[in-house]
């Protein structure tokens, strides 16, 4: 029996232009052996899950360097809920205080990594969460 890969969908939501640090996550996790979806730049949270419900992903990306986090996240864990998609996993990456950090996380975001993080720290966290999340 084959294993089957983890899927992830990366999205730079809002009007954030800045995507290479989120092109190398992708580059990442390919090498790492998961399916990456990446929607690429503007995108609203509605586009988000939408693309992420269609691709049946176990996990959504984001990274946000706009200073919008506050909005975007709580709204992307919105669709999710009323989409009832909440065994999707949202993880993030960005510019992000360590207050704003710990009230994302509280409100349902699984982690969040600051620049500088390791990309290996961001692959052993999704291995680690989907493992969790299929064992449920």
């Amino acid at each position: 029996m084959t294993e089957q890969k983890i899927r992830v969908l990366l999205a730079k939501p809002g009007l954030d232009g800045h995507d290479r640090g989120i092109k190398v996550i992708a580059a990442a996790f390919r090498d790492a052996g998961f399916e990456v979806i990446y929607t690429g730049l503007r995108q609203t949270p509605q586009m988000i899950v939408d693309a992420a419900v269609q691709e049946d992903v176990d996990a959504i990306g984001v990274s946000i360097l706009s200073g919008a986090h506050m909005t975007l996240f709580p709204a992307i864990l919105d669709e999710l809920k009323e989409r009832k998609a909440e065994d999707i996993i949202l993880f993030g990456g960005g510019i992000i205080p360590d207050d704003d950090k710990a009230e994302l996380e509280k409100l349902g975001v699984s982690k969040i990594f600051t620049p500088g993080a390791p990309t290996e720290e961001a692959i052993q966290f999704l291995k680690c969460e989907v493992e969790a999340r299929k064992e449920q």
